[in-house]
Formats: structure tokens, sequence, C-alpha cells
């Protein structure tokens, strides 16, 4: 069957509008890519500061000496709630409705970040408390930095994310947005950990500091893949109708 002329460059124009919206907003890059700096510097220096040790430093025994019943009722039962959602059975549940909704709202990107960006942010913590070797509560026990508490932020500020784009928020509104939500979010989850005498309360903020250096990444990585997936087969298309008898 013919084709009109322009149908191919049609095809490859509709082809390069899916999944062109941007789950990284290309107002808030520059800054988030200066606050995934600092905060990756503050991961490093607070790693070096306390590798090796077993015991809270000067700081945490002034912010919330960490202790088994530090939390009692009814907020220890809040607190255990926000723990579980950390582990891997309550973490899979959360991922799993993250990519439901971003698929309801029709965001595949934001889908797509929910699990590279959840995973990476896991997989980077995991990396540095092996290198790190902060323990508590004995041997074994790694510390630094909080998974938990990086988890909650990774989900909170991607959260933020697709609610700057579909708000339309401009720089500084989406980029307040993103560290307010990645902050109650990670304080939140901070406390919980801290209360329950998982963690430090610098593990919490090197948790948190890790998120906020892991998902902007994240984010630039993903919006890069798919905008060279859908140019190349913006291309096959053109190609195609272009080849097509007219």
């Amino acid at each position: 069957m013919d084709r009109p002329a322009g149908a191919g460059e049609g095809l490859a124009a509709d082809a390069g509008q899916l999944g062109a919206r941007a789950v990284l907003p290309p107002s808030l890059r520059p800054r988030l890519a200066l606050i995934a700096v600092l905060a990756a510097l503050v991961v490093v220096a607070l790693g070096v500061l306390y590798s090796g040790h077993s015991a809270p430093g000067a700081v945490d025994r002034w912010i919330f000496p960490p202790t088994a019943d530090s939390v009692g009722p009814p907020w220890r039962q809040v607190a255990l709630v926000l723990d579980f959602l950390g582990e891997p059975a309550g973490s899979a549940m959360v991922i799993v409705a993250g990519v439901v909704g971003c698929l309801l709202v029709r965001r595949p990107r934001a889908a797509v970040l929910v699990v590279v960006g959840a995973g990476a942010t896991v997989g980077t913590t995991t990396v540095l408390k092996h290198v790190v070797g902060r323990t508590i509560h004995g041997p074994g026990n790694l510390s630094y930095p909080s998974g938990h508490t990086a988890f909650a932020t990774a989900l909170a500020v991607m959260a933020a994310l697709l609610a700057t784009d579909r708000l339309g928020l401009g720089r500084t509104a989406g980029t307040s947005l993103v560290l307010a939500a990645g902050l109650v979010a990670g304080a939140i989850m901070g406390w919980a950990e801290v209360g329950l005498g998982a963690h430090y309360p610098t593990d919490a903020l090197g948790g948190w500091c890790t998120a906020l250096a892991v998902i902007p990444a994240s984010a630039w990585l993903v919006d890069r893949t798919a905008d060279l997936l859908s140019d190349r087969s913006a291309g096959r298309t053109a190609d195609a109708g272009r080849r097509a008898p007219r």
C-alpha cells in the first residue's frame, strides 16, 4: 500500500515523543548535580572519619545516643513499621506500588527510575558498608551508611521529581520540593532506625546523602538511555518510511 509523502517522518516524530518526558527536569539538572557532588563528599568524609569504628562518635552521642529502648510505645510500633518498609519484603512492596503508580499516570521512564534508582541506592549503601566497616552492637553488624534511610530518601526524591514535572514547577520551587521531600523522608526513617538502635545518627546522615548523590545520577542515566533508544527507533522508522513505495 502506498503511503503519503512525509508519513515516515511523521511516524518518526511520533516515536521520538515516546518517553520524551525527562525524569530529571532540565531546569533542575545544574542544581541537583551540585547537590549530588556535595552529598557525595559528605558520604566520603563521614566514611573516612568513622572507618572501622564500633562505637558512637561525639556527634552521635550529642544528637541521639542509640540504645535498644530509645523509643517506647506507641511510637516504637511506628518505628517498627517504618523499619519493615526498608526490609527486603517491605521495600519490594513499595517499589511495586511505585512502578504501578508511575505506569497509571503514563510515565514509563519514572517507573524505570523507581527500579533503577532504588536498586542503585541500596547497592551503593551495601558496598559502602563493607568498605567503611563501621559496626554497631558487635562485629558483623555493619552500619554506615544507613540503607533504610537511603532507600526512604531515594523514594521521596524520585516522587518529588515526578511531581515537579507534573506540576510544572520552576527551578527554585522544584529544587526546594526535592530537597524538602528527601529531608522529611530521610529524617523520619533516620529517627526510626536510630530509635530502634539499628544505626548511629551519622549513619542516617550518610544514608540521606547517599540517596541525594545517587538519584540525580540515576535519573540522568535513565533519561540518556531512553533518549538514545528513542532516537534509534525514530531513525529506523524514518528509514522505513523513505524506502516505502509512494
